[in-house]
């Protein structure tokens, strides 16, 4: 395991904009099979397109199935894999898989899965999976960064999460030019559409600073 931080070279992409997708999941594998199932799909639709894998580091739950997957697919260096000090011991239980960088917290880890990142897809998964995509939305929303978050929806894991999004909307909470999330059940699809994404019309700002910014900068530095 390396504790040190430069820049890792992923296997290159098909795409010119999704070089790399972070992916949320969780440490578990569910209660459903279609977890794992969606898991592997997703992992077999990155290599397809040859899109580099940022995780959160673990080898266990679906985290491990889907980056033993793209490093089957794509070599070692085509994942990349974060993980806190504290959660090495929890989170690892068999060979390291692809590049793997132990950090000193949870902050430092979600920064430097941000940098590697040229999207976002959220998996079922825990606590700590919503913290992440609710993050990095959050962070969309205030203009920090221009780039597609997705949700793989299985087995309709995230349809509540969705309508408390509308319920937010609904209420005058959250504006509803800021809900541009890609949502499908189909790793594919859900990939192509990212592929497709526009940031909306409220973050062009943040596109054109992210053009001329390190992948995963803080733009907000640039006002």
């Amino acid at each position: 395991m390396s504790t040190s931080t430069p820049v890792t070279t992923l296997a290159p992409s098909s795409s010119s904009t999704l070089k790399h997708i972070c992916v949320f999941c969780g440490s578990k594998h569910g209660v459903r099979p279609g977890y794992t199932d969606a898991a592997h799909a997703l992992a077999q639709t990155l290599v397809k397109h040859k899109i580099g894998l940022v995780y959160g580091g673990g080898t266990v739950g679906l985290m491990g199935e889907i980056a033993r997957g793209v490093q089957s697919g794509l070599g070692p260096h085509a994942v990349l894999g974060v993980i806190p000090e504290a959660l090495a011991s929890r989170e690892i239980s068999s060979e390291l898989i692809g590049d793997t960088k132990v950090v000193k917290d949870m902050h430092e880890r979600k920064a430097m899965m941000a940098r590697h990142a040229d999207g976002f897809i959220a998996m079922p998964g825990g606590l700590g999976t919503l913290e992440e995509l609710l993050e990095v939305m959050t962070w969309q929303q205030l203009g920090f960064h221009a780039k597609p978050i997705g949700l793989l929806n299985t087995e309709g894991f995230f349809d509540p999460l969705l309508a408390f999004f509308k319920h937010c909307i609904d209420e005058g909470f959250v504006s509803a030019s800021h809900q541009n999330t890609v949502v499908s059940d189909d790793p594919e699809q859900l990939v192509q559409q990212m592929m497709d994404w526009q940031p909306p019309a409220s973050n062009v700002l943040a596109d054109a600073r992210q053009r001329q910014a390190a992948i995963g900068e803080d733009i907000a530095r640039h006002s």
